[in-house]
């Protein structure tokens, strides 16, 4: 590791986690074109055409393009642009983390040039995700003499470029790996981030997430609250000492009148003597 990255300072080389980073997002796949200018950051060509990149040199221009961004004393006056939809989301966040400014979306004609549009501006460095796509604003970054960093893909024209990030510029992974690990170690050279320490914002919140994908999880997210919102009917339980209430049938009540008022059940229980019961006395009988 020491050998390959001889040029940085010790405390600038990459560790073992970084570089598994950068394999797994894909940031070495170039593209099966290449451009004559970028043949120095070509490692090999593989069996189905497409070209890798060299990741060695990568990070040693990802270091550079961080220095450069540190050296420009308000923050303010660093610009990254994107118009590229996988790359809107990484320029925004790069943006918010580091204090620079961004333009996510189409790029106006005149903005760096035309004072008279409403969105001019004078910035001291350019940071642009796809020369080729952002090739309006690094034409206009060159005639303000205005110095520009880019992720050049292997396809990528490197005319008007002062700092080449050789980098998949195409996926959505590698282009939000690529602004979470400048803007890290942005931070990191301003002090204002250990390096023994992980950056306590996670990758994630770089990478580009489509519509779709965020209006399904938003479903899934409603179905389980509306599943811990459905609670079982509660049961009670049944009161003990409670004094047992006999009710009267309704055949036994006529009028107002309980037919059982007069009903004496241990009387009944023992039988009733035809003798003693006592004789029917009134004019009616």
């Amino acid at each position: 590791m020491s050998t390959a990255f001889s040029s940085l300072p010790a405390i600038m080389h990459p560790k073992e986690d970084d570089i598994q980073m950068m394999l797994s997002a894909n940031v070495h796949t170039g593209t099966k074109n290449s451009d004559d200018s970028m043949s120095e950051y070509i490692w090999r060509r593989r069996k189905d055409g497409i070209y890798i990149l060299n990741i060695g040199k990568t990070w040693e221009k990802l270091m550079l393009a961080a220095r450069v961004i540190c050296a420009i004393e308000n923050p303010q006056d660093v610009i990254a642009i994107s118009a590229r939809p996988y790359g809107m989301r990484a320029v925004l966040k790069f943006a918010h983390y580091t204090g620079a400014n961004s333009i996510a979306g189409r790029f106006t004609p005149g903005t760096f040039t035309n004072q008279i549009t409403k969105q001019f501006r004078e910035p001291r460095l350019l940071i642009v995700t796809d020369p080729r796509t952002d090739s309006q604003s690094v034409k206009e970054a060159s005639y303000v003499n205005l110095p520009v960093i880019a992720l050049c893909d292997s396809d990528s024209p490197l005319q008007y470029v002062d700092i080449a990030i050789p980098a998949n510029n195409k996926g959505k992974l590698s282009i939000g790996l690529m602004y979470w690990m400048l803007a890290r170690e942005v931070l990191r050279l301003r002090g204002t981030e250990p390096r023994d320490i992980e950056w306590s914002v996670p990758v994630d919140l770089f990478f580009h997430r489509d519509v779709e994908e965020l209006k399904k999880a938003d479903e899934e997210q409603a179905a389980k609250l509306e599943e811990a919102a459905i609670v079982a009917a509660p049961v009670y339980e049944e009161e003990v000492g409670a004094p047992d209430i006999v009710e009267t049938p309704a055949e036994d009540v006529v009028d107002g009148y309980d037919a059982t008022a007069g009903y004496d059940a241990t009387a009944a229980a023992a039988g009733w003597d035809g003798a003693a019961a006592e004789a029917p006395t009134g004019a009616g009988w």
